[in-house]
């Protein structure tokens, strides 16, 4: 190193020749350098091309995010080896000789809707609720079955398409979860603590199969994360395309105003005037609002998707407490067989946890996140009986970043998730997987 001051250090040493003066009318060769040289040309179009650019979308991701895709990936090849196991382990009957195709576990319950809607439409050949023995499709939003619709021309298998989508989604939703995540718990640096309480919670094989959990998640994590950073009007973009595949896309928006209000009010935000993108706030309401308009033109009935739930959920209003012990009873009174009894323990486990977990929210502050959890709470909550508040708490991102903060204060804690966790969650998988979920 040297010692001299800056401005008396010698020049370095010229390595190259002078550069030969021009002389008029002579054409100088072009010699390539270095930089050229290393990076070739590729052809437009070409096989080379399309691997570089899949190659520099690999170098975007950050060492943290290919650490969370990798443990993204290796939960889902343990849960397709679940399905193979549940095919030939566990069949339907107890005579059988045949594990039946490969992708037959996944095609159960919601599923069957979600394909019937994509390749049938809404009211095929003029059937609707007025028909009877109607399976109430319409309760079903129409973000999902359109897109499986869209990869189905690529994808020949239904089951296979619908597969793709929540694989692809769900990476997109666990980078997300990672991100939050670590902007909420720092010391998760790589948001893996995070993403592994999530992608090990007991209904995490819904983000697996084709239902809508995973897709949702793709579009509402990166919306909160944005609504986060104050891009409003990519966070409400996100938000209404969330809209177009649950109707919990409207509390996710509701959360969503509730941080664009307490934003609004500090001072950093009045002097970069937010309220300028006050308008964004009402497009995600334009989906379920233009579907209500298709529902009505259809069947003269404006909140046909509700009604369509009410029929075939009993998701008619009650009061909270008559909705608790209509479920209570069904877990407990032994009116159901065990199977429908379990699901039902369910219900009120998950429901426990709901109310804890907003508690928690409103004791430390965090408005927009007790907003969306207390509304999926209310929608759930408020049936004749609880219907699918289990796979509901996939949807839930503030539980599975308080989880990991509480195991970063207490160590143990971890452990005891996975003990517990665990079992549960293969005995979800087998249950839906052989066809044996709600019963």
């Amino acid at each position: 190193m040297s010692i001299l001051p800056p401005g008396l250090r010698p020049a370095p040493p010229r390595l190259e020749s002078p550069e030969p003066r021009s002389v008029p009318g002579e054409r100088r060769a072009v010699v390539p350098s270095v930089s050229s040289e290393r990076r070739p040309v590729v052809p437009s179009g070409s096989r080379e091309r399309r691997v570089v650019r899949f190659g520099r979308v690999l170098v975007r991701l950050s060492p943290a995010d290919r650490q969370v895709l990798g443990l993204y990936l290796l939960t889902r090849i343990s849960l397709w080896i679940t399905a193979h196991g549940a095919r030939w382990l566990f069949p339907r009957g107890s005579d059988t000789r045949d594990a039946g195709p490969v992708l037959a576990p996944f095609q159960q319950w919601d599923a069957n809707h979600y394909l019937h809607i994509a390749r049938d439409g809404y009211f095929p050949a003029d059937a609707g609720p007025w028909v009877s023995g109607w399976d109430n499709r319409e309760a079903f939003f129409p973000g999902f079955p359109l897109l499986l619709r869209a990869v189905h021309t690529v994808v020949p298998s239904w089951t296979g398409a619908g597969l793709l989508i929540s694989f692809v989604a769900g990476a997109v939703a666990v980078l997300a979860l990672a991100r939050i995540a670590r902007s909420y718990v720092p010391e998760d640096v790589d948001g893996r603590r995070t993403v592994l309480f999530f992608l090990l919670s007991p209904c995490a094989v819904f983000l697996a199969v084709g239902y809508t959990e995973a897709l949702f998640l793709a579009f509402a994590l990166p919306a909160w994360l944005a609504a986060q950073r104050r891009h409003w009007a990519l966070a409400c973009a996100l938000t209404a395309l969330a809209t177009t595949v649950r109707v919990s896309g409207l509390f996710l928006a509701a959360a969503i105003a509730v941080l664009f209000a307490l934003s609004a009010r500090s001072g950093r935000a009045r002097s970069e005037r937010p309220w300028r993108s006050v308008g964004w706030l009402a497009l995600p309401a334009l989906p379920p609002a233009a579907y209500s308009w298709y529902l009505h033109a259809r069947t003269g009935d404006w909140m046909a998707w509700k009604h369509a739930q009410e029929r075939g959920w009993y998701r008619e209003f009650h009061a909270p407490w008559e909705a608790w012990a209509n479920t209570w009873n069904a877990a407990f009174d032994a009116v159901h067989t065990t199977g429908y009894a379990a699901m039902f323990q369910a219900e009120l486990a998950a429901m426990l946890v709901g109310v804890a977990l907003v508690a928690l929210l409103v004791r430390r502050r965090r408005w927009p996140e007790a907003v969306y959890v207390a509304l999926s709470l209310w929608a759930l909550g408020t049936s004749y009986w609880y219907t699918s508040i289990p796979r509901a708490t996939l949807l839930w991102w503030p539980l599975w970043i308080g989880l990991a903060a509480l195991s970063l204060r207490r160590p143990w804690f971890r452990t005891v998730y996975l003990c517990v966790a665990v079992p549960v969650t293969a005995l979800v998988a087998l249950a839906f997987l052989t066809g044996r979920w709600a019963g």
